[in-house]
Formats: C-alpha cells, structure tokens, sequence
C-alpha cells in the first residue's frame, strides 16, 4: 500500500519570539545551523515515502513562505492551505480527504514541522515498522517516546508493559503531570511520552471521525465533494471555519479503543522554547549555546541568538537572550516557557509590527 507522509505545519511556535513571527514560524526557521526544520522534517522521511507522496498542511498566511522553502522539495500542489486554525483535527481529516479523493487510500505518516530527530536510521525503522502494523491490523498506531528523565513538559501514553507485543494497546493518555507523578510513570515503566506521531490509513482515520467526531466528519464530507472542482479554494475557505476546532489527541485517541503504541527511541525532542535550543547546537564547557555573534566573560548556562548585532555578556549565568532587527528579548532560563506571554502582550498593545 501506497505510504504517505503528512506535516502539520500551521503553529505559530511563539515560544521563540521574537525570532519567530506569524508569517515566519518555528518551522521555517533554521534553529540547528544546517537547514529550516520543515525542510529537515522533509529529508527525514525519505527512508518511508517518496517526496512527490509528502504533504504539508499551513495555515494560508504561512503558504507563500512555506512554498519558497521547500520550492525544491515539494509541489505547490501537495502544499495545503487552511483558510484558519481549527485545531489538528481538522488539519488531519483535510490532508485524509485530500488523498482519498485525489491519490487512492494509503498509510498516513503524520508529524509534527518542528521536531528535532538525533538518530534518523533508527526513526526510519522504527516507523517501518509501524507502517507494517497499521497496514496489517487497521489500527490507529502512535510512536511514543522511552523516556530519559520525569518530564513535566510532556503529556504521557499508558500501556500495558507485560503485553508481548512490539505495537502495545494504549490504555490511558495522561496530560503534563506534576514532577512526583512523572518520577512514578518513569519509574514504573508503563508509560511512554507523547510525540504527537501517528501512523495509520486514511480509510480508517476516516471511520474514526465518523464514530467519534460525527460533527467533524460531515464538514470532511463537505470538503471533499468541493475537491477537483473549478471554484475547490472558495468552498474550502467557506466550509473550514465551520470545522468543530478539536484536537486529535481528545477527539480521537482517548476515546478510540483501537490505539496501539510503538515505543522509541531515537533522540526526540520537540524543541517548544528558547531553553531546548542545546539540544540543536552544541554547548560548550560552561554550558552555553551562542548562535550568531557574541563574545562573553565569566558566562554560564546561557542562550544567545544574534542575527546581525555582537551579543557581550559578563558575569551572568542562565540569561537567553536573543536580537532581531527590530528586538532584543532577555528572558531567564527557567521562564523560556514564558516567552510566548510577550506575544500576548504585544497583541494586547496593537503592537502587530512585532508579531
């Protein structure tokens, strides 16, 4: 069966503000040094499909930048544009109708635009691998991650540790747990973190919104009938805002009782805030990660990000800091989470030249 890879890439990622923008996500920047994270999303699933089979799903004020990045990658045609946000929900159900109605069932491979992957072969074969099970059981398989300490900053998939099987029955999805409940779920073995990955055919994630998001399938009905017809861009514009805005994660997989879960890992990191920033560049030996041009005295624990203007630092320790043509953002380390309140603020203010 015909394997497709789909890549939501709608977010607006404002956790690394002021670096990312509305019309520049996280997506299309290049935090690692070597190319725009769509574009490493992109190469990274060469091993499972071919590139004319890969999709991407924006938001529509995100498709021209979108198109100029991965101009030698993908077709305009295989970029899709949702006229607004409605949650992943409808992101995935437009990309499953897109292919059902235009190129034939498949095996869906969806990801998140923004992800950091360390070791590629082992995620090529870990995805091969559930590919094989949803082809062959019709079930709906996520790929979580082993985890390597008690995170906070994760939700979590409960799965039955003795069950002999590489695809194991999901029995409860868990949402960011405080510290001493991580330090159980870690210490019990019985949980993997959510990644957000999924593997499935559209035939069949199809019949799931039809069970479990009646609301939502009737709008993908409407949807696709609009598709291959001459006015298919002003009737999608028109049907989208009326998608029930949920997310895949409540709609479907808590509630489906055909969720498996394939355990990983493979250097997985979701790269949400300034802080992960050392998990793409390399510190040195007090800790720090300078990106751009900086010179720093007695400096510890810190981030810096310059785009053209010298970053000095002295005698400071776990500072990020981050300069843009028209910013300068300095946030301590432990609040990177907070970040994404500035967006907020500056909203808030009618400063939209900063967003």
């Amino acid at each position: 069966m015909k394997v497709y890879g789909v890549i939501m890439a709608g977010g607006g990622g404002t956790r690394f503000w002021p670096l990312s923008r509305h019309r520049r996500p996280k997506q299309l920047l290049n935090l690692s040094g070597k190319d725009q994270m769509i574009n490493e999303t992109i190469d990274r699933l060469a091993g499972i499909c071919q590139k004319k089979n890969t999709f991407i799903v924006t938001n529509v004020d995100q498709v021209s930048g979108m198109r100029a990045a991965t101009i030698t990658r993908i077709t305009p045609d295989h970029i899709l544009e949702e006229p607004c946000a409605r949650n992943t929900a409808a992101c995935i159900g437009y990309a499953a109708v897109e292919i059902l109605e235009k190129y034939g069932d498949g095996i869906m491979c969806i990801f998140p635009s923004d992800h950091f992957i360390k070791d590629d072969t082992e995620f090529t074969r870990v995805l091969k691998q559930a590919i094989k099970v949803a082809d062959e059981e019709n079930c709906l398989v996520t790929l979580g991650i082993t985890p390597t300490y008690p995170s906070t900053g994760y939700g979590y998939i409960k799965f039955d540790k003795e069950e002999d099987a590489l695809a194991r029955q999901v029995l409860e999805f868990k949402e960011k747990p405080e510290l001493s409940v991580a330090e159980e779920y870690v210490k019990s073995g019985d949980y993997a973190w959510n990644s957000g990955m999924f593997v499935w055919k559209a035939s069949v994630i199809m019949e799931h919104f039809k069970e479990l998001l009646p609301e939502v399938y009737s709008c993908l009905t409407e949807l696709r009938s609009a598709l291959k017809t001459p006015d298919e861009k002003d009737k999608i514009a028109e049907i989208y805002p009326g998608i029930p805005a949920i997310s895949i994660d409540y709609g479907i997989m808590e509630k489906s009782s055909d969720v498996k879960v394939i355990s990983a890992d493979f250097g997985w990191n979701d790269v949400g805030s300034w802080d992960n920033l050392g998990v793409l560049q390399e510190e040195d030996q007090d800790g720090n990660v300078f990106a751009g041009n900086h010179i720093a005295i007695d400096t510890k624990g810190c981030i810096t990000y310059s785009k053209k203007r010298l970053i000095a630092t002295c005698g400071v320790e776990d500072l990020i800091i981050v300069e843009t043509d028209d910013a300068v953002m300095v946030c301590d380390k432990s609040r990177a989470q907070d970040v994404k309140q500035f967006v907020d603020i500056l909203k808030e203010q009618g400063k939209d030249r900063y967003l």
